[in-house]
């Protein structure tokens, strides 16, 4: 069949939906035609041997189960099975919901499983009562889903097209779990290209999605080999968090024939059930800006008790967003191979310089966040450091807005390589692709744009040949990186005993613990100072001057002013003054003032010492470098940070119009509303 011929059959399935309207939403149908679409192809593949099946069931009816399912599975020659002697067309119209979850439970483990996370027996009893079940049966048992007219690969065709008319059809919801196919086909692309040694002749390529959805990347991850190489076998492996995208997907999976065994139900992030897997290929596209709260305890415990022997060694994004757990998920499951260093010197498995397996790729579709957010030190900032310095980004695409049916939001795809060509290695590629877009016709939700092939081939193109242009900027990873250096100026102080001073004496909190008698003796102590004339430029001097009249009245009191009460007093009567003589602390070097206190950004591969002499101190000459705040990892001054500044490396300054032209169009518009004023008043 062509593809349009696979397209006209996802029509004619689709057009069960004139049955359902009314009785059921638009965002429902979905959940009904696709099982029953599975259903259909599933008892058309099984045709052929139907007969030995039901032989053998009646024949080992006794067996334990476990034993039972492999012989009526070697007897179907199918990675799954039916052992009722009912099919759809078959099914009565007296009891058509009891026949039919008859029939359905028949089914081997897989395939029921995979009915059971569509709900498919309560839209089944909805159907029923509706007075519509028996029709839609009909009508699937009339639709020809058999092997011998549609290959799997068709039938995988017509399934996505499905999944995509049931994404659209529920747009409200459908962008935690469908991407869009323009997106997948661009991603898998710019992932699967120019890895003609990964697509050879008899090999196995595996390729995983722990965020699989209904299955987008990895169906068209499966057609982008077939369709570029022979002979190749791809093994598709993914995790999905929501039970109704996981039975799509396995769905999917089933009816291409894929071992449907490594596509997973559950959290990635709290519960890896493909854990020590590597994999060639990785592609996903986690969900934007979505707190992992309710796997907090797990993840913070797998980074405090594993560090880079587990998945999250350089850090922890904030619990806000978990985009970046997601990718250091995938790092974690590059190939090992040998080269660079091991993970007890600080690298997690996948970082390495293969050269005997090959090494893996990740496209990884996310928001701005993981660009910038966090400064140095923070769980992101450390976790773009370890990616950056480990040579694993190749390359960032920034795609175009409103590309996705739930968020109108810029958009990225990161590509990752631990086996980049030598020509890539130690740099970066940014390629701004936000002005490659079509507009559709009809808006899907907040999806108003998509990528036509035509501007997919071009971004393809503008990643491999690795040049510069306006569009492809290249940066070596280095001009990401700085140092966040502390920079301190001196505390300058005056002090005076003035009555609007004093006043606030008692708001010290260390002064409020004190008894009555001794506050007292502390307010006559220091209304003695004569503070309406005398202001101290000097901090020793007012101190010496301070406990001298403390002395005085203290002792009448039989007390002694200890050292957090003393520092209370010298804070109440004190105010800034630039004029002022710096403080000193015991060693005799200035005290810093915290509210001077400011951060400078370093580049990289710049002395911060040469920074400082250059930036800092001409404009503030009694500033110094705070040389006690160093970087953990490499012990230098400075707090090593990483930050893309995507948007920056591509901004273009564009002049604002002369001022005689804004004015004269000023002119003209409040002569038009004085005009149509006078018409209104005439």
């Amino acid at each position: 069949m062509s593809t349009e011929s696979h397209s006209q059959t996802a029509a004619f399935i689709w057009s069960v939906a004139d049955l359902l309207r009314g009785d059921f939403r638009q965002s429902q149908y979905g959940r009904i035609i696709l099982p029953f679409t599975l259903l259909r192809r599933l008892e058309c593949v099984l045709e052929p041997t139907k007969v030995q099946v039901l032989d053998a069931a009646q024949e080992h009816v006794s067996k334990p189960e476990a034993v039972r399912e492999k012989l009526l599975l070697r007897a179907a020659s199918q990675p799954f099975f039916n052992a009722s002697p009912l099919s759809l067309a078959t099914l009565s119209d007296t009891q058509p919901a009891d026949d039919l979850m008859s029939y359905v439970q028949a089914f081997s483990q897989d395939a029921r499983e995979i009915f059971e996370h569509f709900h498919f027996e309560e839209f089944v009893q909805q159907l029923s009562a509706s007075n519509l079940l028996y029709q839609v049966m009909q009508r699937f048992a009339s639709i020809d889903l058999h092997p011998q007219r549609i290959s799997n690969y068709g039938m995988g065709v017509i399934f996505e097209e499905l999944i995509r008319k049931f994404a659209e059809s529920s747009n409200d919801t459908a962008g935690e779990h469908f991407t869009p196919r323009d997106v997948v086909h661009l991603t898998t692309s710019l992932a699967l290209t120019g890895r003609d040694d990964k697509l050879r002749p008899h090999r196995i390529v595996t390729v995983y999605d722990p965020t699989a959805g209904t299955g987008g990347f990895l169906s068209e991850s499966d057609e982008y080999v077939q369709q570029v190489s022979e002979n190749v076998t791809v093994s598709l492996h993914g995790q999905e968090l929501n039970p109704e995208s996981y039975a799509i997907c396995k769905a999917d999976m089933l009816i291409k024939g894929q071992d449907v065994s490594q596509i997973k139900l559950g959290n990635t992030l709290s519960d890896d059930q493909l854990a020590g897997e590597k994999f060639d290929f990785m592609l996903a596209n986690p969900p934007f800006g979505v707190e992992w709260k309710k796997v907090q305890k797990q993840v913070t415990d797998e980074h405090k008790q594993r560090g880079y022997d587990g998945r999250f060694g350089p850090g922890l994004p904030r619990v806000s967003d978990g985009s970046l757990l997601f990718l250091m998920h995938l790092v974690s499951k590059m190939r090992d191979v040998q080269g660079r260093t091991s993970a007890a010197e600080g690298r997690m498995p996948g970082a390495a310089d293969p050269r005997e397996d090959g090494g893996s790729r990740i496209g990884i579709i996310l928001n701005g966040s993981p660009l910038f957010t966090g400064g140095a030190g923070s769980g992101e900032s450390e976790i773009r450091r370890y990616l950056l310095q480990h040579d694993l980004v190749e390359a960032i695409v920034a795609l175009p807005t409103d590309m996705f049916y739930n968020t109108g939001i810029a958009t990225y795809v990161w590509i990752l390589s631990n086996s980049k060509p030598d020509e890539r290695r130690g740099k970066v590629q940014l390629i701004n692709a936000t002005e490659r877009y079509s507009k559709m016709r009809k808006s899907l939700g907040s999806k108003r744009q998509f990528i036509d092939d035509r501007n997919i081939e071009e971004i393809v193109r503008l990643f491999g040949v690795f040049e510069e242009t306006e569009e492809s900027k290249i940066f070596p990873v280095e001009a990401f990186g700085y140092r966040r250096i502390t920079v301190e100026r001196p505390l300058r102080l005056n002090f005076q005993a003035s009555p609007e001073r004093i006043g606030k004496l008692l708001d010290e909190k260390p002064l409020q613990k004190l008894d009555e008698a001794e506050q007292q003796a502390i307010l006559t102590a220091c209304r003695s100072l004569d503070g309406d004339t005398t202001l101290y430029r000097n901090r020793d001097a007012f101190t010496k001057a301070l406990k001298a009249a403390l002395k005085a009245e203290l002792q009448q009191e039989h007390v002694k002013l200890g050292a957090p009460a003393l520092k209370a007093v010298l804070n109440a009567l004190s105010e800034r003054d630039s004029e002022a003589d710096i403080c000193t602390n015991k060693n005799g070097n200035p005290e810093p003032d915290t509210s001077l206190r400011d951060f400078e950004n370093v580049p990289l591969d710049e002395s911060v010492f040469d920074y400082f002499k250059r930036e800092v101190q001409p404009h503030v000459p009694d500033a110094w470098i705070d040389e006690g705040k160093r970087d953990e990892l490499d012990g230098r001054i400075g707090i090593v940070g990483f930050e893309i500044p995507f948007n920056r490396h591509f901004y273009t300054f564009v002049p604002p119009r002369p001022l005689d032209e804004i004015d004269a169009d000023l002119k003209a518009c409040t002569d038009r509303i004085k005009a149509m004023i006078e018409e209104l008043s005439a």
